[in-house]
């Protein structure tokens, strides 16, 4: 038998975003777009940096380069020029890539390639911003120190049938509207400020969590003012592990002060530095270091917090002060955790690992048997359990409600300040049978909002009330508030299903598949893009992609399709809810088409 020929190669994955919908609409005009692009642009560029194109894929193309600088260069050119060419183009005109880069081992066959390899730059590419480029780990490290270019840390990411998780870098050209980043954010009118994760100095990487911890909780605290505007713990956690230039993280998230500091732990005793620093300016405007025992880190925090605000609001009273103080956690040990359930839930939501999840769920309950008053663990029990019953993963979903709608509860009754338990219970009421108690979110997810303006997770619950109850024009705004707290955040993709559920709502259809579309590019696998997605098609009239749509959500968590179709569908107006009942019943074949003709 004939060995096997392998060979390690630089592979490029590329694709037309919303060909299916553009062939529809043109079929004889975009083919000939694209033969141009593939004579006057593709071709020539893949030659020229070395590339061979191993084959056609329907609307993508699958490129083999000998180096990854070659490769990473070719792509980004390519893209570079597509943006130039799109100047001036009508929208429904413009053919936008995506494009995934991996370097990897791959198997040869005639001319053809095959294996993870491939598979790996395929998901990569499926991952990739519109008119951007998606690379993983393994390239950033090889394109280190060769080539000069903004790539932007997507985390590690769970890809359909790759067994390990893959750490993502993305990239965008300069100016261009697909990353956040790339846009300008200005200054709010108020004080603003990020909090960088604070370094473990401690040569213990046990000790991650704990540091990560405190310095969530900072976050926490600063966030409670209504003076301040703070960036979220998610797109601050992007620099984590990085040398950074102050001002440039000030640019990028639009903030006027950064802290960032040091935890170092030994035995009962810690040590915590930090300072305060004008990112438009560079000038240190305070510093300070405490040395105490470990018990007394829920003080230092408190501290912390007061010098901060008395350094950059000194108008802020003492009675705000005084209320935005939290209870202490009663026992450290288990404090910590229930950091850790809540980092694995945090890290689960964006990865979609099920089975990280449910650890997070029994470490939560875990911490409770130790300290059964601990908010921070009732919190992370209630939400874990409120996401469960929302996907379908509960195959009995009413004793699971109970028991995280009794979380929510003890959590407000310990402390009737914490935030994050009132948007817990709200969510909870929005996963509830009786349409009467799903009404009671609204007002339960508003108090936490009022306790902590800044969180843009309740921004983005608020906004999801909002469209429950028929109010999704307002949803819009705090969607968009949510995104300016968090510009930089991983599980973004719920805040563009929000986006697609809320152009649902208004029957901007189109709006409602290109949101639905861009969250699928961030989360392949995640089920309610997919089924909003299939509702917005019926929508269009694109009834063959609705099901396709449809299908693929119900391979993915089928629990969650037929919830939607006995009527769980988050819309409470009797109008909206007929409609995305009707979309849907259509998707899944259960109704003609001509159902949806009166709706649209």
């Amino acid at each position: 038998m004939a060995r096997e020929q392998r060979r390690l190669a630089a592979i490029v994955c590329t694709d037309v975003v919303g060909y299916s919908r553009m062939i529809g609409a043109d079929e004889a005009g975009t083919l000939a777009r694209l033969r141009v692009l593939r004579h006057e642009l593709v071709d020539p560029g893949v030659a020229a940096h070395g590339g061979r194109i191993v084959k056609t894929t329907g609307d993508g193309l699958l490129i083999e380069f000998g180096s990854v600088v070659d490769a990473m260069r070719c792509a980004v050119a390519m893209q570079r020029e597509m943006a130039r060419r799109d100047t001036g183009v009508p929208e429904d005109h413009r053919i936008t890539f995506r494009i995934g880069v991996h370097m990897g081992d791959i198997v040869i066959d005639g001319d053809d390639i095959l294996g993870d390899g491939v598979n790996v730059a395929a998901r990569l590419e499926a991952l990739a911003e519109p008119g951007g480029v998606c690379v993983s780990g393994r390239v950033q490290e090889d394109l280190a120190g060769r080539i000069d270019l903004d790539l932007r840390d997507g985390g590690e990411q769970a890809l359909k049938n790759i067994s390990r998780p893959v750490r993502v870098w993305r990239w965008a050209p300069v100016g261009s509207s697909v990353l956040a980043a790339d846009t300008p954010l200005t200054l709010p009118d108020k004080p603003s400020i990020a909090v960088l994760p604070f370094t473990n100095m401690s040569g213990d990487a046990e000790q991650e969590y704990f540091c990560d911890g405190i310095t969530e909780d900072i976050i926490t605290e600063l966030s409670r003012f209504h003076s301040l505007f703070v960036i979220a713990r998610n797109s601050s956690f992007i620099y984590k592990g990085k040398t950074v230039d102050i001002k440039q993280v000030g640019r990028e998230l639009g903030v006027r002060y950064v802290l960032e500091g040091s935890i170092r732990r030994a035995g009962n005793r810690i040590r915590l530095t930090g300072q305060l620093i004008d990112a438009v300016t560079g000038n240190h405007l305070w510093a300070e270091r405490y040395d105490r025992v470990l018990d007394d880190v829920f003080a230092i925090q408190e501290e912390l917090t007061r010098s901060i605000i008395l350094e950059i609001e000194p108008h802020i009273s003492a009675v705000e002060l005084a209320k935005a103080k939290r209870r202490r956690p009663g026992s450290l040990s288990a404090y910590e955790m229930a950091l850790c359930a809540n980092a694995k839930l945090t890290e689960a939501v964006v990865t979609g690992d099920w089975a990280q999840h449910r650890q997070a769920l029994e470490e939560a309950r875990a911490a409770l048997a130790v300290d059964a008053t601990s908010t921070l663990a009732l919190n992370t029990l209630a939400t874990a359990i409120w996401s469960r019953i929302l996907w379908g993963y509960d195959a009995d979903a009413e004793p699971a409600w109970h028991e995280g709608v009794a979380a929510a509860v003890r959590s407000i009754e310990l402390d009737p300040n914490d935030a994050f338990a009132y948007a817990a219970r709200g969510m909870l009421a929005f996963n509830a049978s009786d349409p009467a108690r799903r009404r009671e979110m609204l007002s339960y997810v508003q108090r936490g909002h009022d306790l902590n303006p800044n969180d843009p997770w309740i921004l983005m619950y608020l906004a999801l009330g909002k469209i429950t109850v028929g109010e999704a024009a307002d949803a819009v705004a705090l969607l968009q508030r949510s995104q300016r707290h968090s510009p930089f955040d991983p599980a973004r993709f719920w805040i563009l299903f929000q986006f697609a559920r809320a152009c649902f709502a208004l029957g901007d259809y189109r709006g409602g598949v290109d949101y639905a579309e861009r969250g699928l590019s961030e989360r392949p696998a995640f089920v309610g893009a997919y089924r909003i997605l299939a509702m917005s098609l019926v929508g269009l009239g694109e009834i063959e992609r609705a099901k396709a749509a449809l299908e693929q959500a119900r391979e993915i968590a089928p629990r969650f399709v037929e919830r939607g179709l006995h009527g769980h569908l988050g819309y409470e107006n009797a109008e909206q809810h007929h409609r995305a009942l009707t979309f849907l019943r259509i998707a899944a074949g259960f109704e003609d088409p001509s159902a949806a003709e009166s709706l649209r």
